[in-house]
């Protein structure tokens, strides 16, 4: 696939929409757990160094608002799932704001515990953090007794991408085990450009996202 030219997504007003070409990334049958691992860490650096080496003015203008495409994902009074970003993973708490301020309800990740199934609990007030609490996986969760919903559309952390919407996760498989099952939900990856890889081993249960959001570029697959 070509790719567009580079540009600022806060001059042009939001990323290049570029399509996922169906096919491009064929499964790989028989890649270890050790090879994901190994290429978890070095996403992780490479992501963790990009980060640090954008300049804080620079950073500080990226993520504020959903692509139209993706926003359109989401009509109003549909219920979105963001999660709190920690470390060098895209942020999303621009996102969550916009939606709130448009007529979505936002929702987050929520789990009784590290071995627990992913679960999504809503989040009333995104200015504020009053509604959350420390999480088992050290970031902030709503509380329990936030109502629990099933999200339209959950937008999701990644360590590594593929053009045509293959997803390397952390490795727990809480995102894989709730898309699987909940199908209708849309999935769609929120990421820094250097994340984007040609191939990534894929497994029969990996859900390929409906779309990819980085700072410049927004890759769409089909409708």
């Amino acid at each position: 696939m070509k790719a567009s030219e580079d540009f600022q997504a806060t001059t042009h007003g939001g990323p290049v929409t570029l399509p996922l070409p169906p096919g491009k990334v064929k499964p790989r049958k028989g890649e270890s757990l050790n090879a994901k691992n190994r290429l978890r860490s070095e996403m992780r650096a490479l992501r963790r160094d990009h980060v640090a080496a954008l300049p804080d003015r620079m950073r500080a203008l990226m993520f504020l608002r959903p692509p139209s495409p993706v926003a359109a994902l989401a009509p109003e009074e549909a219920i979105v799932g963001l999660y709190c970003a920690h470390g060098a993973e895209a942020p999303t708490a621009s996102y969550a704001r916009w939606f709130h301020e448009n007529g979505r309800r936002i929702a987050l990740p929520w789990y009784a515990d590290r071995d627990a199934p992913l679960r999504f609990r809503l989040w009333e007030d995104p200015y504020h953090e009053d509604g959350l609490e420390p999480g088992p996986f050290r970031f902030g969760q709503p509380v329990a007794s936030a109502p629990e919903v099933t999200p339209d559309v959950v937008m999701v952390p990644l360590i590594a991408f593929t053009a045509d919407g293959h997803r390397l996760g952390q490795g727990g498989g809480h995102y894989d085990r709730w898309l699987e099952a909940h199908p209708d939900a849309m999935a769609v990856g929120m990421a820094w450009d250097c994340q984007l890889v040609d191939t990534l081993p894929i497994e029969p249960h990996d859900r390929i996202l409906r779309a990819v959001v980085t700072p410049t570029r927004l890759y769409e697959g089909e409708t």
